[in-house]
């Protein structure tokens, strides 16, 4: 009783000496009641710190008149947890019991209704169906007047408020919705940022199911946490009922650290902290352990004592550690210098800052809007988190699509160089080939020909005239195939693979090949030839065109001149043949004659351009394109 005592004495001191302890309780006519009225000028209450849960009968204590209780809207943290009696009379006026539903405020745990017919001095128990709802339905017995008493407790928050109404039971979802329109714009903002972020839980789900990463499960359960909290805060904002005072008391908190312990988690396996970070990674998981502390210790503290202020105490003092151990790393993370990091620090940052203001507004009495809601700013920082992480996770699968894109070319680039060094290889042999057959024809075939040309002569020289002429056959061919056999042997030499020693060797050839033959060459090069590599296969059938054009001009074209240009174009190079004589006339062609089509099936092997036209002789043109 003696703390009953102190806390009526504390309370008086509140009512500034508004109030007399023998005030007479005003009455409520159910005629003034309407469909709802405001029953705060016709309640009075007494609060019961003890918890005892006394019987109206036994209450000695006056009765206060509850409008004088300034801190009715938020009632003080010393006297959260105190048993609250609220004593209010209904005069029912008419002929018949009328039934109303009473709403005490937010946020009730328990309530008890008591009622007395005799003018409030002996009181019965009345049965109340359900209370979980936040409001109580009552019958008024018909002419007369009933004085009633609600016994309730609060859950244990910073928002519990006293603001009594009486209903008429067929107005009162017409009171719920003028109850919850104040709150409409909270309400949808809360039901839409849930939303967005049940999205972002079905994003990071699929993701996980797609990489099995063990980093985008967690941060589904954390944005699974978080759009619980906003989702139901949104839900139930102006909403009485019994679950609302259990989520905001308690549960709210539990979700709000079980979704940091998961983003942390997330944190180091979405950074590879325990790798790149070594520092951080220890930081993060002394973090996580310290959450988990904080958990049981507050399920200690709020389901073992009575004593809110110390819960409060301890919750601010945790909101303190927690936005300092934040701004922590945050400042780890932008010393670090990691662009998908700093992703991360900024939208901690962000929500960090948003958690401050949530905090400050929390601790002030404020006119309930959407823009000083200390939720709203919660939510804006668990938002900006998020969208901050999104950012981070479209960069780090950037990163990994180029890192991929690079791992493939180079592993393409290595085949591509391995098939490269296979070809040079294959090449190299072959070369080492030709060069082997090369050299054997030089020494061992061009010494048999050279021999036979030899002998030859030397029996020219005994021979008779009948047996002359066979012998200059023999000579003839002699000649014929050891000029043949050099040509294949300088061809099939690699040391001659350029165009430098091309053009020399084909002007030789030209300049010998013509001499004696009464048809002049005019042979016009380059002033500079460029080092160009140019192959076997191009160098033996440019020569052989050339050689099949010089024995057409030999034989058919009667030419006086020939004039042999090789010219630099700006894609490659031009070789011209163009003679004197009196052309070719492809209508009188040969039948069997396989020249000019061998010319042209050499050129195409090589990709070289074939042209042959008359144009005052007959000229022919061979292009290359060389880049």
């Amino acid at each position: 009783m003696r703390k009953i005592i102190a806390i009526a004495v504390f309370v008086l001191l509140q009512l500034n000496g508004h109030s007399q302890a023998n005030q007479s309780l005003p009455v409520i006519s159910s005629n003034e009641v309407g469909s709802y009225i405001s029953m705060l000028p016709y309640t009075a209450f007494l609060i019961d710190t003890n918890r005892q849960g006394f019987h109206p009968n036994s209450i000695t204590l006056p009765y206060l008149p509850l409008s004088n209780f300034e801190q009715r809207r938020r009632i003080p943290t010393k006297v959260v947890t105190a048993n609250y009696y609220l004593k209010f009379g209904i005069q029912n006026q008419g002929n018949v019991a009328k039934t109303y539903s009473f709403y005490p405020g937010t946020t009730i745990d328990k309530m008890k209704l008591y009622v007395s017919s005799d003018g409030g001095k002996n009181y019965s128990t009345y049965p109340l169906a359900n209370y979980s709802s936040g409001f109580i339905q009552f019958t008024a017995p018909p002419a007369q007047t009933t004085v009633y008493v609600l016994q309730l407790s609060f859950f244990k928050n910073m928002y519990n408020r006293l603001e009594p109404s009486l209903i008429d039971n067929d107005k009162i979802e017409l009171f719920k919705n003028e109850l919850f329109r104040t709150q409409n714009d909270r309400k949808t903002v809360g039901l839409v940022l849930g939303g967005m972020l049940f999205m972002m839980v079905l994003i990071t789900l699929l993701n996980f199911f797609i990489t099995r990463k063990i980093e985008y499960l967690y941060c589904t359960l954390y944005s699974l946490c978080m759009s619980v909290v906003i989702f139901i805060s949104g839900f139930f904002v102006g909403n009485p009922s019994w679950l609302k005072g259990f989520y905001m008391s308690y549960f709210d908190f539990m979700m709000m650290m079980s979704g940091m312990f998961f983003y942390l988690r997330f944190t180091m396996k979405f950074l590879e902290t325990s790798i790149n970070f070594p520092s951080l990674n220890k930081f993060l998981k002394y973090f996580s352990s310290f959450v988990i502390a904080i958990m049981i210790c507050y399920s200690i503290i709020h389901f073992g004592s009575n004593n809110f202020t110390y819960e409060v105490y301890f919750l601010n003092s945790t909101k303190i550690i927690l936005l300092a151990a934040g701004v922590m790393y945050v400042v780890l993370s932008f010393v670090v210098k990691s662009k998908l990091m700093n992703y991360l620090a900024w939208g901690a940052g962000l929500q960090i800052l948003f958690s401050s203001i949530s905090l400050l507004m929390g601790n002030k009495h404020l006119v309930y809007h959407l823009f000083n809601s200390p939720m709203f700013y919660y939510e804006l920082g668990v938002i900006s988190s998020i969208v901050f992480f999104l950012l981070g996770l479209f960069y780090k699968n950037k990163m990994i699509l180029i890192n991929k894109i690079k791992d493939q070319e180079a592993m393409k680039l290595e085949a591509e160089k391995q098939v490269f060094e296979n070809e040079m290889a294959i090449y190299k042999a072959q070369q080492e080939e030709r060069n082997r057959i090369s050299a054997d024809m030089h020494d061992d075939l061009g010494a048999g020909i050279t021999s036979i040309r030899l002998y030859s002569e030397l029996a020219k020289a005994k021979a008779t005239l009948t047996s002359l002429t066979e012998l200059e056959k023999i000579s003839s061919l002699s000649d014929d195939l050891i000029n043949k056999m050099n040509a294949i042997i300088w061809s099939m030499n690699n040391e001659n693979d350029s165009l430098e020693n091309t053009v020399a060797y084909m002007r030789s050839y030209i300049t010998e090949y013509l001499e004696g033959t009464g048809t002049k060459p005019i042979i016009t090069l380059p002033d500079n030839i460029p080092a160009l590599l140019v192959s076997g296969p191009i160098r033996r059938n440019v020569f052989l065109v050339i050689k099949e054009a010089l024995q057409n001009i030999v034989k058919h074209a009667a030419a006086t001149e020939v004039a042999i240009l090789l010219r630099k174009e700006p894609n490659g190079f031009t070789l011209i043949i163009h003679d004197n004589g009196k052309g070719i006339d492809f209508d009188q062609l040969r039948p069997f004659s396989n020249g000019l089509k061998n010319m042209r099936k050499r050129m195409a092997e090589v990709d070289i351009d074939f042209k042959i036209e008359n144009k005052e002789g007959t000229l022919i043109t061979l292009y290359k394109q060389t880049c």
